[in-house]
């Protein structure tokens, strides 16, 4: 059995228990808080605005706003999983920082938020090349949570890696999630002596105009750079370290999907009854 099969089995693994999971979990929260007032779907249905149209569209409005956020939630987990199949994976990043290596980032930031102004600058990831070299200015130490830290044993390459399921930033986390990662990408330069083999991306689980489309959100471009940019595809063949990871995990995901919907027919069964 060749490597490319053994992955290919591994990464279906990874998300038909996922997805399992995920379906099993999801229904079975929902059905034990059909007669809890405060449940997740009962403290969503009471909008009166809503509720006018229908018992249907009530309880659709409610579930749809719970549905979308923990799937989100299994889709990050899952590719925490599917990248410790080929990387070694941590969730922070700690050591130390200098002063003039934060002076620099402000400065930074603020030429890329500064649109109208002669300072202007667009994202290059050219920008930051050289912040990790030796500096003589005060030094602290400082610990960042991080979405995902990946380090490849095979290449040596270090990946810190931004995840936004859909990625919808408004300005103001645009520019704070470059400036985590500036930093993150900083105190790992220090700790390795190189930044060499460092790369920051900003990452989405799938594309929101369409795979294989432009990604054009104007909030992410303003600060992150074209090749720092991970979309769909491109993150789940990272994660997965196939070029033909996004398909093997869309495949095996429409596969397990029934899980899922057969989960929210109980869940709809349980708080609209059969006859609905």
């Amino acid at each position: 059995m060749t490597d490319a099969v053994n992955k290919e089995r591994a990464i279906r693994a990874v998300v038909r228990q996922a997805v399992e999971s995920y379906a099993s979990g999801f229904s079975d929260r929902h059905l034990k808080e059909v007669d809890d007032e405060e449940g997740t779907i009962n403290m969503k249905i009471h909008n009166v605005f809503i509720a006018a149209l229908g018992a249907d569209i009530q309880y659709y409005s409610a579930l749809a706003r719970s549905l979308d956020s923990s799937l989100g939630n299994m889709l990050e987990k899952m590719a925490i999983n599917l990248a410790s199949l080929n990387y070694e994976v941590s969730q922070h990043i700690e050591g130390p920082i200098y002063q003039e290596q934060t002076d620099f980032i402000a400065e930074l930031l603020e030429a890329y938020k500064n649109t109208k102004g002669l300072n202007h600058r667009r994202p290059s990831v050219n920008d930051y090349a050289g912040i990790g070299h030796k500096n003589t200015s005060s030094v602290h130490s400082k610990r960042h949570e991080s979405d995902y830290y990946l380090k490849d044993p095979e290449t040596g390459m270090h990946y810190l890696i931004e995840l936004k399921i859909g990625g919808d930033l408004d300005n103001k986390k645009a520019r704070s999630e470059k400036e985590a990662l500036l930093e993150q990408y900083c105190i790992l330069a220090n700790v390795l002596g190189s930044e060499d083999n460092i790369k920051i991306c900003f990452a989405t689980a799938y594309n929101r105009y369409g795979e294989g489309k432009p990604w054009k959100q104007s909030r992410v471009r303003q600060f992150f750079a074209e090749d720092e940019l991970l979309i769909s595809s491109s993150f789940w063949n990272l994660i997965c370290k196939s070029q033909n990871g996004y398909d093997i995990v869309l495949d095996e995901y429409q596969k397990n999907s029934h899980k899922i919907t057969e989960a929210l027919d109980c869940i709809k069964e349980a708080y609209l009854g059969d006859g609905e």
